[in-house]
């Protein structure tokens, strides 16, 4: 355990500074004075002969500044790194001590004596400051790259909806203000014999004039779902085809989600096999799979940037949403879309330089946003909530925003005793000193749309900082006697002046994701 607690960081950050640094010619593997063996190893053979071939390919300074002697060649060779206070002032801490051991040793150096173990490492590494690196840069270093990096911004400037409690971003958010419940008798099919007769389902859809009739009769509802709800996004953000023919489309692209995929047409096939597989739909593969549906929606508006699906299970939305925009902040998109689910939410994400050129109505802006896994249990968060303090954690400094200015959050909430309990909790650990503070959960009214669920709420979300009103919690009966109520939306809704706004989403298998979206100025 030791060893594997000390290699695994030490090889992933000089992994991560042989990549990032260039170094002189002059530190070659032979001229370091590294002490070769004259029998060598069949794994340090291999290495040579991939080392030898790489090399050829790669900058020579990389290569040796990567095969240099040791860590101290590397060090004082290549990086302009210096010691930071907070290293020192931290040593001995319980981080420390749990992350290397009681008896571990020092990376950095020390400003107290040393031990005995340290001065045999000093004398070995021949020189105690070789090893005194911090992983924070020097601030002329640190200051030189900020300005060498300037963020692209993302802003929303588009949604569509198929929700239970309606089908367009305005009627389906008056009647969350409302209180206005999704949830009614099931009539899709028979389900007299089942348990469970209810749920969040949509009793009117039409594809009228957004999927080709053709195609409406064969694909699944939830593909069906996503192509009307990212057109009606389009429509909402502007994109008329005076604008969609001036869009670089190697820079548009299209990801979406789902938590099943096409589960209705796959069932249908099976069934269909066991008369005969000349009944089969041909088509039943490519509409069952997750990923046929953005390809769908791209190849109808001609989208050629990035194209694919993620499933994450109920943290699926949120995934798309990050990856989407992390697209465009790294230039390789200037427009991104997302749909998934029995229902589906579309965001039209757009960088901002881009939507300011053209026109665009701006409804919020994308700050950021992060996602962990539990590493715990397949459908029940870690007791301590680690994984959701550190998402939310990661987020909030991604992102730059400090705790106090989160005042509003659309909790994952999916009624279940154990999850709602420990996402309250991760919730008041974090911005529980904010008297503002205000929660709800856009799930009391339309049920859990799984996959769906992020991109909804995420609309709920931008459209409580578009309209300054939040919507109530209805049907919340029986609240643990540990949650305090002051912090959560009661059965009316309530005028708000949101400062920047969290919209959590967490999945089975222990994914945890969340974004952070504020009013844009």
């Amino acid at each position: 355990m030791a060893v594997s607690s000390i290699a695994s960081p030490l090889c992933t950050w000089l992994v991560a500074a042989c990549m990032s640094v260039t170094c002189e010619n002059e530190y070659s593997l032979r001229a370091s004075g590294f002490p070769y063996s004259k029998r060598l190893s069949s794994w340090a053979r291999k290495r040579r002969v991939l080392l030898k071939g790489v090399s050829e390919d790669f900058p020579k300074g990389l290569i040796s500044s990567f095969c240099g002697s040791s860590i101290h060649g590397l060090m004082s060779s290549c990086l302009a790194f210096e010691p930071c206070d907070e290293y020192y002032s931290s040593k001995g801490s319980s981080y420390s001590s749990s992350f290397f051991g009681e008896n571990g040793f020092s990376l950095f150096g020390s400003k107290t004596a040393p031990t005995r173990r340290q001065r045999r490492i000093d004398r070995a590494a021949e020189a105690g400051k070789s090893m005194a690196v911090a992983l924070q840069p020097s601030k002329e270093v640190a200051l030189k790259k900020r300005n060498l990096t300037k963020k692209r911004r993302v802003v929303v400037t588009g949604m569509g909806v198929v929700t239970p409690i309606g089908h367009e971003p305005d009627v389906f958010y008056n009647n969350l203000l409302e209180g206005v419940s999704g949830i009614s008798d099931i009539e899709a099919f028979e389900c007299a014999q089942f348990p469970t007769r209810i749920a969040g389902e949509i009793k009117s859809f039409s594809t009228d004039g957004w999927v080709a009739p053709k195609l409406s009769k064969r694909m699944d509802k939830f593909m069906l779902y996503l192509l009307t709800a990212g057109k009606k996004a389009l429509v909402d953000g502007g994109i008329t085809e005076e604008v969609m023919n001036e869009l670089d489309k190697t820079k548009c692209g299209v990801l979406i989600g789902s938590a099943m995929g096409g589960m209705k047409v796959f069932n249908d096939a099976i069934e269909a096999l066991r008369v005969s597989y000349k009944k089969m739909n041909p088509f039943c593969v490519p509409f069952a799979t997750t990923n046929m549906g953005s390809a769908m929606l791209a190849m109808d508006l001609g989208w050629m940037g990035p194209n694919y699906s993620i499933s994450t299970a109920c943290a699926t939305s949120n995934f798309c949403i990050l990856n989407a925009a992390n697209h465009i902040v790294r230039g390789e998109a200037d427009r991104d879309g997302f749909v998934m689910g029995e229902g589906a939410g579309v965001l039209l994400l757009e960088e901002l330089e881009h939507a300011k050129k053209r026109g665009a109505d701006i409804y919020a802006e994308f700050l950021g946003g992060s996602f962990t896994c539990d590493a715990y249990h397949m459908t029940e968060p870690h007791p301590d909530g680690t994984g959701i303090l550190l998402c939310i954690d990661k987020a909030l400094s991604q992102s730059g925003v400090v705790r106090e200015d989160v005042n509003y959050v659309n909790a994952h909430a999916t009624s279940t005793q154990a999850g709602d309990l420990k996402e309250y909790q991760a919730l008041i650990r974090c911005f529980g000193q904010n008297p503002e503070l205000r929660v709800n959960s856009t799930k009391s009214m339309v049920g859990h749309l799984l996959g769906a669920a992020g991109a909804v709420e995420a609309v709920a979300t931008v459209q409580a900082i578009r309209t300054g009103w939040v919507h109530p919690n209805i049907n919340l009966e029986n609240p643990e006697k540990s949650v305090d109520l002051n912090f959560l939306v009661g059965p009316k809704k309530e005028r708000l002046d949101i400062k920047v706004a969290l919209s959590n989403s967490f999945g089975f298998g222990g994914h945890n994701s969340c974004i952070l979206f504020a009013p844009y100025n």
